[in-house]
């Protein structure tokens, strides 16, 4: 039974990252270029490093399936006519590995993302219109030592025979490109508004290992595998409560395919200590779903707290699964922590939300 349903994982990994879906976060903010390229750069400082770890189905499987993503991204104010203005350039750069321990499947990305944030108004403006490009490479790779076959069978004890199964190469590299648009409104007092849209994959590369991906070689083409392109579509509120709690709202849609996925609820921000910047993040939203056959359900309730300390955020948030899917009662769920580091802190515009 181990073995089989170590083969099924496999399976349904290759089905839902292979083909169908990306990877997710649901701390989506806080890894703002895996959310839009265009909220590169977008921050109160002059540089940004963060990562963020997401472990999910550790309930259930022995191995759990395992999601890690880095980046480092930097903002460059523009000056014309030797005056500086608003107007401000975002470069970074994006590392990220989606992993299957139990079949050793990955998928490990590097992306150069550019933004160019354009100031709304004059030299005082708090409204921004960001456009961004993101380009990259992504690596799949298959270790076939950890699959076995039925005919490796040996009759009795265990898996021991050689396969006649015919496995193609066990690795692939495909180019992405990505492009974003973003607006923000975040006067100093005030209510703050963030809305923002990207378009993922837009070669929709082959990502099949068992085809060539060059589909103008018919000899080898065996058919059409694309990642499907990804709409992303994200909101966000910033409303004062008072001088030390704010409401912030939360929202992002995802269609891939026949896909569909929401995160949709709200953080809560309350200020402990105003000279050190010190503030505490509680939060909770949920995720319903839609799959290809046109069945749209609620698939998990995600509650979220994060912590401000100077120049540092962390953050960690936990995925109640709510679906049928489980194994002796336990049910599929996820948690993630998110670091991230301001260099040079300025506090004077805020182009996105923290989480």
């Amino acid at each position: 039974m181990k073995r089989l349903f170590t083969t099924f994982v496999f399976l349904m990994a290759l089905a839902t990252s292979g083909i169908a879906q990306d990877q997710h976060f649901s701390q989506f903010y806080a890894s703002p270029m895996t959310l839009n390229p265009a909220l590169t750069g977008t921050f109160d400082g002059r540089y940004r490093l963060a990562i963020i770890y997401r472990d999910q189905w550790r309930s259930v499987l022995e191995e759990p399936y395992v999601t890690m993503g880095g980046a480092v991204d930097t903002r460059f104010p523009l000056r014309f006519r030797r005056k500086r203005v608003r107007d401000a350039v975002g470069v970074g750069v994006q590392f990220f590995s989606d992993r299957v321990p139990s079949v050793d499947f990955s998928t490990n990305q590097m992306m150069l993302s550019g933004a160019f944030h354009k100031a709304l108004g004059g030299s005082r403006s708090n409204q921004f219109l960001s456009l961004g490009v993101q380009f990259g490479v992504n690596q799949r790779n298959i270790g076939y030592s950890r699959l076995d076959f039925g005919d490796q069978f040996n009759g009795n004890n265990g898996f021991t025979e050689p396969t006649r199964e015919v496995l193609p190469e066990n690795n692939f590299s495909f180019g992405d490109l990505s492009i974003g648009l973003n607006y923000s409104l975040a006067p100093e007092r005030g209510v703050g508004i963030f809305v923002g849209g990207a378009i993922h994959h837009l070669l929709e590369p082959q990502v099949s290992f068992f085809i060539d991906r060059n589909p103008n070689d018919v000899d080898n083409f065996n058919g059409d595998n694309r990642l499907f392109r990804k709409y992303t579509a994200h909101f966000g509120m910033q409303i004062p409560m008072g001088n030390s709690v704010q409401l912030l709202p939360r929202a992002v849609v995802y269609k891939q395919g026949p896909h569909l996925a929401a995160n949709l609820g709200s953080n809560i921000r309350f200020l402990l200590h105003d000279i050190s910047g010190t503030a505490l993040h509680i939060g909770s939203w949920a995720r319903p779903v839609g799959d290809q056959n046109n069945r749209f359900g609620m698939d998990a309730i995600v509650i979220m707290t994060g912590l401000e300390f100077n120049n540092f955020l962390l953050g960690f948030s936990y995925d109640a699964n709510l679906n049928t899917f489980s194994m002796a009662g336990r049910r599929r769920s996820a948690f993630e922590i998110s670091l991230a580091f301001l260099g040079l802190y300025e506090n004077e515009v805020v182009l996105c939300p923290k989480f």
